[in-house]
């Protein structure tokens, strides 16, 4: 089993997991609130529908690389390009909803379930919380190396999710869920920036074998080589380490690289921005309560 694969894998599926499972658990308490609690069926359902969902995106994505596989290396090389670029669509929108609603997400769950107090309602977004995070799994689990070990890694980390979840709804374990989804966040930000890089690779890859681009192509040069080094991202000691922890890959072409770690910088500042708006959005709003609190009126 490729350890490289299996680590991001478990943090993928535990993050995503453990979003999906506490959502589910904030809808169901917010039933109980309301005393809308014959609805808490639909939401099991929509969890159960979610789960097979999510199996089924992954199994239809594996039958076609199957097929795909079978058809040369070239088409295989774009198709994984393709997922690739996939995943960091859908990958790079949850985590900007993430960016933006990461503190107020119990208030919005809650009133999207206000809206849709019906059986249908609430069934339907159960299923469509899970599928997201599931269907965002399988479509990132196609840019591992090794996907026997990154999907192992993967079901290890939603079962601990569950588990993890299940504690805390019990109020067995206390875990300040802030600072864990602000560091599962970050790395989720690297790991989306290495996956763009990857995408980019695989389609010049793809153009180098078809002959589109020559071997002596500027496209190919490498911005730095440590194959066979320590620094390795699949042998080295070190790279390897640093592979799963940031998304480091050890013999990037420069426009991979280039766009890498532009999207993390990009991401990151824009997080920084959109908590910084948010800071101020709740300074401002705490002083008019306190004004009108104290105002007379």
């Amino acid at each position: 089993m490729s350890w490289v694969d299996f680590f991001p894998g478990l943090i993928l599926g535990l993050r995503e997991g453990l979003e999906a499972f506490l959502i589910i658990g904030i809808m169901m308490r917010f039933l109980v609130k309301v005393g809308r609690t014959d609805l808490r069926r639909s939401v099991r359902t929509g969890l159960i529908a979610g789960l097979f969902g999510s199996v089924g995106i992954g199994v239809a994505l594996w039958g076609v690389t199957v097929l795909i596989g079978g058809a040369g290396g070239t088409v295989g090389k774009i198709w994984e390009s393709t997922a690739s670029l996939a995943g960091l669509l859908l990958l790079s929108t949850f985590v900007y909803w993430m960016m933006k609603h990461g503190k107020t997400v119990v208030e919005d769950v809650q009133n999207q379930v206000d809206s849709n107090l019906t059986k249908w309602g609430v069934l339907g977004l159960s299923t469509v919380v899970v599928l997201r995070e599931g269907a965002e799994i399988a479509l990132f689990a196609f840019s591992s190396v090794s996907r026997q070990s990154y999907v192992i890694g993967i079901f290890a980390g939603v079962l601990g999710a569950a588990l993890l979840a299940y504690l805390i709804s019990r109020s067995l374990v206390r875990v300040n869920l802030s600072v864990l989804f602000t560091v599962t966040l970050v790395y989720l930000v690297l790991q989306a920036g290495y996956l763009l890089g990857y995408a980019v690779h695989e389609l010049i890859s793809a153009l180098n074998v078809t002959g589109a681009i020559s071997s002596d192509s500027a496209l190919l040069v490498k911005v730095f080589n440590f194959q066979g080094s320590v620094l390795d991202h699949k042998a080295g000691a070190i790279g390897i380490a640093l592979n799963v922890l940031i998304g480091w890959y050890s013999r990037p072409e420069w426009i991979p690289f280039i766009l890498h770690y532009a999207y993390v910088v990009v991401m990151f500042v824009l997080w920084s921005q959109l908590f910084r708006g948010a800071d101020l959005h709740r300074d401002v709003h705490q002083g008019h309560d306190e004004r009108r609190a104290a105002s007379p009126l």
